[in-house]
């Protein structure tokens, strides 16, 4: 979800050292102490300066000490702060994009989101996942019809990106294979650079023009045709986690509640997509925390998240699910090449 920039105006000794917190805490997953800060930081402090400056922010509520005896971790107001005004640019490696290239290079089309999901999961060590694109939104370049009995017909949908799409329809008269064939070849002329919605439209107009024709094989291509392309209902959202493993080597996610409320969480797959459309806005990546996500099952986890595939809705979104303890500048950094590089393939 879109934030306003951080409202606290710290010093850049404040700055310095919960910066030095985060990356610490992300690196040791373990509270950080102040001897520990004292050498992460740029700048020269003594460990009682630091343990004042941390008392500051601790005032501020951007860091917590979670045991008596313990050094300090960030809260997530802590990690919006440092998120919003103190991160880092980050960016991927040449041998990451030289993998990631080869990846989508050798995928087709149909396995293009399953490919870009695993390397979500295996190149972040959280939870990858994607939403694939909605039927609704894509180019179509090509439809097949195919005789299954004497009034049922599978049709194929052939997107531009060359993603395939199957539905089984009632075509409410018996027709031959010779016949379909030629109604494919009609109805191929009108799909042929248009969406689904574009296509009804036309195919409405025509059969208005209709009415009073005596063209019977193309009266029965569009009649056939408003049938095989009618809106179904409101279509299950695809989305694909291709691993669940990497996750599980986070030491937050051997509490095995913890585990069981997180998947159910991503397998109630409407709870994670209406996180997802209060989260995203149109183009960039974004970050969202614990609390912020609304979502019980999401509490002390964090998500970064990106639309792929254009303006607008876009054709779909991606990101990674983990423990609020995540290396941000890379993670954000990957988010949004994938989110590039699956527009491109899928646009």
């Amino acid at each position: 979800m879109p934030s306003a920039r951080s409202p606290f105006e710290l010093s850049e000794r404040q700055c310095a050292v919960l910066r030095a917190v985060v990356t610490g805490y992300v690196g040791e997953a373990a509270p950080i102490g102040s001897k520990t800060l004292s050498a992460l930081l740029p700048i020269s402090l003594s460990s009682a300066s630091v343990r004042t400056v941390l008392a500051e922010l601790a005032e501020l509520g951007l860091v917590e000490k979670p045991h008596a005896s313990a050094g300090r971790v960030p809260t997530e107001r802590g990690l919006r702060h440092f998120v919003d005004a103190l991160l880092p640019a980050g960016d991927l490696a040449p041998l990451e994009r030289r993998d990631i290239a080869w990846r989508l290079d050798g995928a087709d089309a149909d396995e293009v989101v399953r490919v870009v999901s695993e390397l979500l999961s295996t190149h972040t060590r959280q939870l990858g996942f994607v939403v694939a694109p909605r039927l609704e939104r894509l180019v179509l370049r090509h439809v097949g019809l195919v005789r299954l009995s004497a009034e049922r017909v599978l049709v194929v949908l052939v997107s531009s990106n060359g993603s395939s799409h199957r539905r089984v329809v009632e075509v409410g008269e018996p027709l031959s294979q010779a016949e379909l064939d030629r109604i494919t070849a009609l109805l191929s002329e009108r799909v042929d650079g248009r969406t689904l919605p574009e296509v009804r439209q036309l195919l409405a107009r025509e059969a208005e023009a209709l009415r009073h024709q005596a063209n019977r094989l193309l009266a029965l291509a569009v009649s056939v045709g408003r049938r095989a392309l009618a809106e179904q209902g409101d279509p299950a959202v695809d989305l694909v986690i291709e691993t669940r493993l990497a996750l599980l080597e986070q030491p937050e996610f051997r509490d095995p509640r913890r585990v069981r409320d997180l998947f159910e969480a991503v397998e109630t797959k409407t709870r994670l997509i209406e996180v997802l459309d209060r989260m995203l806005a149109d183009e960039g990546v974004c970050i969202g925390f614990g609390d912020e996500l609304e979502e019980p099952a999401l509490r002390r986890c964090a998500l970064v998240a990106a639309r792929y595939g254009g303006p607008g809705a876009g054709l779909g979104t991606l990101g990674v699910i983990g423990p609020s303890r995540m290396d941000y500048p890379r993670i954000i950094a990957l988010v949004g090449f994938l989110s590039h590089a699956i527009g491109e393939r899928l646009g």
